[in-house]
């Protein structure tokens, strides 16, 4: 592997287990430098990390030549693997909280993290717990399940740490196939626009955003240059990605026409209104003046744009967001296809429950060009985004292997007669 990783250990019980995760990192070739809280340290002796890295071990802030030595091992790490992540850890990390120097760390790099959860079920079943997570998840962080087995004091069930070569294998795939986007510049758009009637009432729609903030902090993930659009800026923010934030179809509009020529994948995943009030009224229109007369106009159709405009070694790849199942989802996912000449289409049924708008999880198909699709059962949205990601690689990879092809005429006519 040939990578650097930081290993942060953290105080539980499992943190014996960390002394084999660091020397089977080592043995698949990295660099390991450690980290431990100062509850760690309870548990196992510094000592034996730092024979066994070669390294010395991270202990505190304050003590030590290097006077900001959480900016240092946050820079120099590929990667931050946290093997055990207590319920205490997780809740520091996820509310932006530094008290010590793992967390400090983890807060200064823009390396890729990991975190191994381990601990007792109540407390890996708790909610905070689980809101923790799902946030992390959001943030781009990979998150390496605990498995159900024996826990301390003699109790069987979940929490407890995942098995060595499964966090080994994870970080591996991490820092090899997981960078399969380094080098390229990513566009993505995220949330529902809102197109105002007043300067109180708006026509929108119910994206959350949540999809295409996954999206980004994926892409960040796997080694692009990521910009976001996004009508949801007040969620938080993808590590690494430039944000710019809109809210209206023509604001986003104006923001990808700016962005889109120079990046290689552009993912639009907003849901962007069809139609806006004609005339904006620059009062709030009072219940008394009766029901207002509002006359409607489309939008400007930025996909339809975005593709008469595309170089032909971009990716652009549209959502559709239907509200049918089986052959009639694809039906509207390969007629979209088509008609907007896109490279993939990421289609989901938003009636479906627990699916779509305003959820946690999705279940979308992802339709080629040939007619060849792939399907994601329900799962969470970073997943998802995960496996819409994998397509978009699979189109690169035919972009470069692909001989050099003149434009086809049909696409160079439509282009000079919009």
């Amino acid at each position: 592997m040939g990578r650097r990783i930081v290993l942060g250990v953290s105080g539980g019980i499992a943190a014996y287990k960390a002394v084999e995760l660091c020397r089977r990192l080592m043995d698949a070739g990295a660099e390991v430098k450690v980290v431990m809280t100062p509850d760690a340290t309870r548990f196992v002796g510094p000592l034996t990390f730092s024979a066994l890295s070669g390294h010395p071990v991270g202990l505190t802030l304050w003590d030590g030549p290097d006077p900001i030595p959480h900016t240092r091992l946050g820079q120099w790490a590929e990667l931050i693997v946290v093997a055990p992540a207590t319920a205490r850890l997780l809740g520091a990390y996820a509310a932006g909280i530094s008290d010590d120097l793992l967390t400090a760390t983890l807060l200064a790099t823009r390396a890729a993290v990991m975190v191994c959860p381990a601990m007792h079920t109540e407390m890996w079943e708790h909610p905070a717990v689980q809101d923790n997570l799902a946030m992390l998840r959001r943030r781009g962080v990979t998150v390496v399940e605990p498995g159900v087995g024996r826990l301390a004091g003699g109790d069987v069930g979940a929490g407890r740490l995942a098995d060595t070569a499964d966090i080994v294998a994870a970080a591996v795939a991490l820092l090899t196939a997981g960078r399969d986007l380094a080098g390229y510049r990513v566009l993505v758009t995220a949330g529902g626009t809102r197109e105002p009637i007043d300067p109180v009432r708006f026509l929108g729609n119910r994206s959350s955003g949540k999809q295409g903030h996954s999206l980004a902090a994926a892409a960040h993930a796997r080694g692009a240059a990521v910009t976001l659009v996004t009508t949801a800026a007040h969620r938080e923010s993808p590590a690494g990605a430039a944000v710019v934030p809109v809210e209206t179809a023509e604001q986003m509009a104006a923001a990808v026409h700016q962005h889109a020529p120079g990046c290689d994948v552009v993912i639009m995943a907003a849901a962007v209104a069809d139609f806006r009030p004609k005339a904006t009224a620059d009062y709030k229109l009072k219940k008394a003046d009766g029901v207002p007369d509002l006359v409607l106009e489309p939008t400007p159709d930025i996909l339809t744009e975005v593709s008469r405009a595309r170089r032909p070694d971009q990716v652009l790849v549209g959502f559709a967001a239907e509200t049918a199942a089986g052959e009639d989802l694809r039906a509207h996912a390969i007629d979209k296809l088509r008609r907007k000449r896109l490279d993939l289409v990421v289609a989901n049924d938003v009636s479906a429950p627990g699916v779509g708008f305003g959820h946690d999880t999705n279940a979308v198909l992802i339709v080629f060009p040939g007619g060849d699709s792939i399907e994601v059962p329900r799962s969470d949205k970073t997943a998802v985004a995960g496996a819409v990601l994998d397509a978009v690689v699979t189109c690169l990879q035919a972009l470069r292997s692909a001989p050099e092809q003149q434009e086809p005429a049909e696409q160079q006519d439509q282009r000079s007669n919009p």
